[in-house]
Order: structure tokens, then sequence, then C-alpha cells
């Protein structure tokens, strides 16, 4: 592309994103007066993505936690194509469906933990967050117990933006400004030793994580508590990766009292792990589970609740209609390009390599960062990792500012042409899972260096 066209087209796109586009999850008056719009994203290739200016960036985030295959497959492409000369779109509803869509759910309860055989799709986490609300207090309903209405999840979740899943979670900017929770949705603490551990080993932290569950199981009666939901691995809250003892704890709990178990696989899905699903790295035994990102590798909109016997059952025994859905459930497109997208994951073997391969080589080289000064601690899981930044290593104090320094980090990295995100002050990653151990070593070499740049602005203050 000629350069001057070239800047002159960033400079259009950049002013038409500040003129017309409304970004998600942004501070609209910072991004027009001082960052003057968005970086406009052109091209993806592998793990990289390039700029309108024509530089190269390393995705260690794999677009949102999704881009599992990396960028430039043609076969989803073509699979997207092939289908929509077919059959372009047609909806779920009025008992009809499409050959991609229940051959879709087929592969899924092929693969998914236990006896989760059922499907209802939809387009993203957050309208199958949204979904298992509805879902949940349906079942109960026909189970003859429909007081059961209270969801409890932990503080940090996400589980989405409608205002059901933004519920759900337990992120407070999500929620002060917008009248939410709504009623019915409670949280506990999450499984993050680092913060809240104190003096415990993380194998006594993570008993009490659990048993706090129960402790709000019990305060609001466990005859009122429908359902628990849990990511396996806390993405978007920091990729709290929970100590060994508190799965087992909370699906015994969760039994014990009769609440329906939900696993959030929206991130840890489709391989991130090191397995095919998170659940099946801890040993949950879920009554439903969450799928989105992953399933397509984020190339079109697809999401899916997946449920068990016992509920499936219920639903069918007792009948009724299930009174929700969306135009898009079952789409035929996406479904295709599913279809595609779990081939390559087999055929690339991609869950055994991240398991086996670069999910060590991250940890690895991440470990080699402990003896950074502003290093609290590293945790990894597959290609899931962050970086946990404290001002005091023992005392692990943040600064004063809360964020500071993970946003500062962050903004050396994408200078560096490294894409990692901070949440709070940890930088967090998640990189396609076809990265090689070589662009590992650049992704962190390159963290180090935004470290080291971020270490000298703290200190200056």
């Amino acid at each position: 592309m000629n350069e001057n066209l070239n800047r002159n087209s960033t400079a259009r796109w950049r002013d038409l994103d500040v003129r017309h586009h409304l970004n998600p999850f942004s501070d609209y008056k910072t991004l027009k007066a001082r960052d003057g719009g968005s970086r406009i994203i052109v091209r993806g290739e592998g793990v990289y993505l390039y700029d309108s200016d024509g530089q190269q960036i390393l995705d260690g985030m794999a677009g949102l936690w999704c881009v599992n295959v990396g960028y430039g497959r043609e076969e989803l492409a073509r699979s997207a194509y092939e289908q929509m000369l077919e059959l372009p779109y047609y909806n779920s509803f009025f008992k009809t469906t499409t050959p991609p869509t229940v051959e879709l759910a087929e592969k899924l309860a092929e693969l998914a933990p236990g006896d989760l055989n059922y499907v209802f799709y939809g387009s993203s986490g957050s309208e199958s967050n949204d979904t298992v609300v509805r879902m949940t207090r349906f079942y109960w309903h026909k189970a003859g117990k429909p007081e059961k209405r209270n969801f409890i999840s932990r503080t940090h979740a996400y589980h989405g933006s409608t205002m059901a899943s933004a519920s759900l979670g337990g992120m407070k900017p999500m929620q002060e400004v917008y009248g939410l929770p709504l009623e019915g949705f409670h949280h506990v603490m999450p499984p993050y030793w680092y913060d809240f551990g104190g003096d415990l080993s993380p194998e006594e932290f993570g008993l009490q994580a659990a048993r706090a569950i129960e402790e709000k199981i019990l305060e609001l009666g466990p005859e009122t508590v429908g359902a628990f939901i849990g990511e396996p691995i806390m993405g978007a809250g920091g990729v709290l990766i929970p100590p060994k003892s508190y799965w087992p704890e909370v699906q015994r709990i969760c039994r014990k009292y009769d609440v329906l178990l939900v696993a959030d696989e929206v991130i840890c899905g489709f391989g991130r792990t090191g397995e095919m699903f998170g659940s099946q790295l801890y040993g949950i035994e879920p009554d439903m589970i969450t799928l989105a990102k992953g399933i397509t590798s984020g190339y079109l909109p697809l999401s899916a609740v997946m449920v068990n016997e016992r509920i499936a059952a219920k639903l069918r025994e007792e009948g009724g209609e299930f009174t929700h859905g969306y135009t898009y459930s079952g789409h035929p497109v996406p479904c295709a390009v599913a279809l595609a997208n779990i081939a390559l994951l087999e055929d690339e073997d991609l869950v055994r390599r991240t398991r086996e391969v670069t999910g060590p080589h991250l940890r690895a080289r991440l470990n080699e960062l402990v003896d950074h000064p502003l290093v609290g601690e590293v945790r990894s899981e597959g290609l899931i990792a962050a970086v946990e930044l404290v001002r005091d290593k023992q005392a692990r104090s943040r600064w004063d500012d809360k964020f500071t320094a993970g946003q500062t980090c962050r903004d050396h990295c994408i200078a560096n042409n490294i894409v990692l995100r901070a949440v709070r002050d940890s930088m967090v990653l998640s990189p396609p899972l076809t990265i090689e151990t070589a662009q590992i070593d650049t992704l962190v070499d390159g963290l180090r260096v935004s470290l080291d740049r971020t270490a000298e602005d703290m200190a200056r203050g």
C-alpha cells in the first residue's frame, strides 16, 4: 500500500472511530482527547496482527482469549463460505433445525465431560450465562421447587455483560452505576490465594474459599439456592488459578445441598488449559457448562449451554414451553465453522501440545521473571497465565493509586508490539494454541523489557 495513502487511511479510520463508533469497555473522553482514536488492526496471520501502519504485533491474548487456532485459517473461512452458499441462515424455532446445528451438538456431547449431552445455542458467552439463569429457574420450577432462585458466584468473577450475566459476575465497576446485581445474585470470596490467603497454605486456603460458598448457602437457606457458577480458572478476573483443594470441596458442597453446579468454560474451553475443558483438569462434574470464544476460535459468534441428563430428563418429562431463545440460536454458519475449528484442534493435536510442550515452556519462561523487583507471583496453566505486580514482595502490597502499574506495563507492552492485558495490577496472557516456543520467548522477553520500563516509571512516581 502506498505510504501516504496508508497514513491517510489510518487517520481517516481513527477519525471515524472517534466520531461514530462507541467501543466496548472504553472511556470515550480519554479515547478521543488523549489517544485520538483506536489502533486500526487490518490483518492477522498465525499469532500475529498487523495494523494499518504496517506494524507487526504478537498477540499474547488470542484476541479476547478466543483465537485458539490462530489467525488466517483458510479451513474456517472456507467452511463459512460453503455453508453460506448452501444455507446462509435458518432459525431453530418452530420445530426446525439444520444439519450443522445438530452435528455440532453431537460433537460437543462427545467431547464434554460426564453426561452433558444436550446443547442450547446462543451467540456469546453473555447470552449463554443469561440462558443459565433462565434454564436454572425453569428447571427448579419443573422440579416443584420454584423458591430455588438464588445464584452464588465469586467476587472478581466475569460471566458477561447482559443484565443477568453481569449480575452473576462479581466486578463492582460493572454493577454500581447500573443498579446491579439484580435480586437473587450473591457473591463470595474467590480462590485468590495471593491476595486473600494470608498465612494459610494454598491448600488450606482452597478449602476456606470453598467453604465460603457453604456459608452463603446456609445464610440464604439451601431451599432457596438454585446454582453456583464458576470458571474453572477465573480468566478476566486476573487468571486466578485455584488451589487443588478448591474444586473437590465446591463439588461436595453443591451435592450436599442440592445446588446445581455450573462451570463457565467460555475461556477455559477448547484446549486453553491443556485439557479440552477446564472441568476435566480439575475433575469437576458440572450440571451445566457454558461455551463460547474458542468454540469457533472467534471466527464467528457462537455460544452454547450444555446440560446433563438430570436437567434434560426433567424438562422432557414435565413438558411445557421453555420461552427463551435467540434469532441466531443454532445458526448454521457458525456451527459449521465450529465443526471445522474442532477438527483443526484434533488434527493438529493442539490440546496435547498445549499440555505437554507450549504450556510447560510458557510456565518455565514466566518463572524466570520472579526475580524481577515488580513480580510478586507467576500463575499459569496450559496457555493461560498471569504475572502479579507488587510494590513490596514481602508484604504483597500494591501502590496507593491502584492499577497504575498494570496499566503502565500494558502500555509499554503495546509500544513493544506485544499484546498483554492488565487486570488490576496483574499482566495476563492467553496466546493462540498454535504459538511456537520461539514466539513464547519473544513474548516473555518483551514482557521483561516492559517490566523494566514500568519499574522506572513507578520509581519516578
